[in-house]
């Protein structure tokens, strides 16, 4: 790739929640892709941690940020879901938080130590950072990529001076990085939307979202990426930080599909259909972080419970075709053709 430094055109997507871990990146990138750490919901300091653990590995790879611009949450649906989510709390005995809560998750202390101890690449999702902190970073040497979910938020991205665009379909598992979480995504192939994007804007792509084999890197690929980011497909890798309960839910044949919900955190994100996305997907609020805040014991405790019917279990479409074994064998059957 001409935007990242790798020897295949694959990159690893960053996945917050400790599915991205040190070992991940070290095989991806023994393998020939390029790895990404996922800064959301980490503190700066163990951001910085993380950094000086895989530089200490002496291999190219990126830092992912999220990008939470001011959004109140509407207080009477919220106050609804917090009564909605009573029984679930009861069961799991645990309370919940009946005061929205709401952060930037640390954005400001990140960029600081990005701009003090630069690394490779940065990229943003959820939205987009001014055009003076694009500036500073390219400005140590950072390469700068935004995640954009349709040909109007890559135009706005294009006008801030990125170097390159993270072109993500609604088919992708976890969050969506649309920059607008009330919107609903359209249904809409990943090569689709990579063309749509292209002829909008004159940056390099990467495309993410429904990756389940070599057929769909390719597919991507031809449709004007020059990379394609995999998360789903190392979900159930040796070296990924999955529990035991998501492993097992991945593999479980009675999950039939992911829908894209906000009930676990208020934004739009694609999990496995299971009891909780039946319960309240047709009623939870728009509004992330706090939603996230609000059910984060909720989501602990059915962890710790090992109760996949509870839990968020984040995947794309292409779940099904997910390998086990090492992550380096999963790069490389994505690669064959390539």
């Amino acid at each position: 790739m001409t935007l990242l430094d790798s020897r295949l055109p694959l990159v690893a997507a960053p996945m917050a929640g400790g599915l991205s871990t040190l070992a991940l990146a070290r095989a991806v990138s023994s393998a020939g892709a390029f790895p990404f750490l996922a800064a959301g919901n980490l503190t700066p300091q163990a951001l910085a941690a993380d950094i000086t653990a895989v530089r200490g590995l002496g291999i190219a790879f990126g830092v992912n940020l999220f990008v939470l611009p001011p959004r109140e949450i509407d207080e009477e649906s919220f106050a609804a879901y917090v009564e909605e989510l009573g029984a679930d709390a009861a069961r799991a005995g645990v309370e919940l938080d009946p005061v929205p809560r709401r952060d930037d998750d640390f954005f400001h202390e990140k960029l600081a130590l990005l701009f003090d101890d630069p690394v490779p690449v940065v990229s943003f999702t959820f939205g987009l950072p001014a055009a003076e902190q694009i500036a500073a970073l390219q400005a140590v040497g950072t390469t700068v990529l935004a995640s954009v979910t349709d040909p109007e938020e890559a135009r706005a991205a294009a006008q801030l001076g990125v170097d390159g665009l993270v072109v993500q379909g609604p088919s992708a598992g976890g969050h969506s990085a649309t920059h607008d979480p009330s919107r609903t995504l359209a249904p809409l192939r990943t090569e689709d939307l990579v063309r749509l994007v292209r002829d909008a804007v004159d940056l390099p792509l990467l495309g993410a979202g429904g990756v389940d084999g070599p057929a769909a890197v390719r597919r991507i690929l031809s449709a004007g990426a020059e990379g394609v980011v995999s998360g789903t497909m190392l979900l159930r890798t040796e070296e990924a930080g999955t529990s035991a309960t998501h492993r097992a839910a991945l593999a479980e044949r009675s999950f039939r599909e992911t829908v894209l919900t906000r009930a676990f955190t208020g934004r739009p994100a694609r999990s496995l259909r299971n009891d909780f996305v039946d319960r309240h997907h047709a009623t939870a609020p728009t509004g992330y972080p706090q939603v996230h805040h609000l059910t984060r014991e909720l989501r602990r405790a059915a962890g710790a419970a090992c109760d996949m019917q509870s839990l968020h279990l984040w995947a794309g479409t292409g779940w099904r075709s997910a390998p086990e074994g090492s992550a380096a064998e999963v790069i490389t059957w994505l690669a064959e053709g390539v």
